[in-house]
């Protein structure tokens, strides 16, 4: 009579069967674990905040200067990779504080903001204004900022307190205002002269 083989005695060897599925189960699921951090990775680098971004959603000045909040003014420019780098603090600020405090955005490219450049005497940026409530000057500091000393000193301009923080930052971008023209001495061939005055 020939053996049957289900009743043999013989055990199995299912080591390396069982060793084999083991490790390609390991692999399919370090796989999809590579690949789902890979997504989510690529999601939570198309949701970085632009200063583009952040400028749009910003408080007009205008409005910050005359709605009884204290606000942080940021001068910045797109091409300054300080700026950049703080985007997402300024950003992450934002959400916190939206309530208490106006947040404005000026660009030091765009000629509009040469007058608060020069009254907030903008010689690099990133450059940060903390206005009170009435839109005076309270302080200012130049350059990046880590968002712990950023947040304690918001949260002080939150509550009419002296900001604990004003040292300037360790990374700036220099800037230097462009200076107008003096309209008396232009010269009226001259375009930019807008004509009509002598040259002297």
């Amino acid at each position: 009579m020939s053996p049957n083989p289900s009743n043999s005695t013989q055990p199995l060897d299912t080591t390396t069967a069982g060793g084999t599925r083991l490790r390609n189960l390991l692999i399919v699921i370090a796989a999809v674990g590579l690949s789902l951090a890979l997504f989510l990775g690529l999601r939570t680098q198309a949701k970085t905040v632009s200063l583009s971004d952040l400028a749009a959603t910003s408080t007009p000045l205008e409005v910050a200067l005359q709605d009884g909040k204290p606000t942080l003014v940021e001068f910045y420019a797109n091409w300054c990779s300080s700026c950049q780098a703080m985007a997402p603090v300024i950003n992450a600020l934002k959400q916190d504080y939206a309530e208490q405090i106006n947040f404005v955005m000026l660009n030091v490219d765009n000629s509009k903001w040469l007058p608060e450049v020069l009254r907030y005497r903008v010689d690099g940026i990133p450059h940060f204004v903390f206005l009170d409530p009435a839109g005076a000057e309270i302080a200012s500091t130049v350059g990046q900022l880590p968002r712990p000393i950023l947040a304690a000193n918001l949260a002080a301009l939150a509550v009419n307190q002296p900001l604990p923080h004003l040292q300037t930052g360790n990374r700036i971008s220099a800037f230097k205002a462009p200076v107008k023209a003096n309209p008396v001495k232009a010269n009226a061939d001259d375009p930019r002269g807008h004509g009509g005055l002598p040259a002297s």
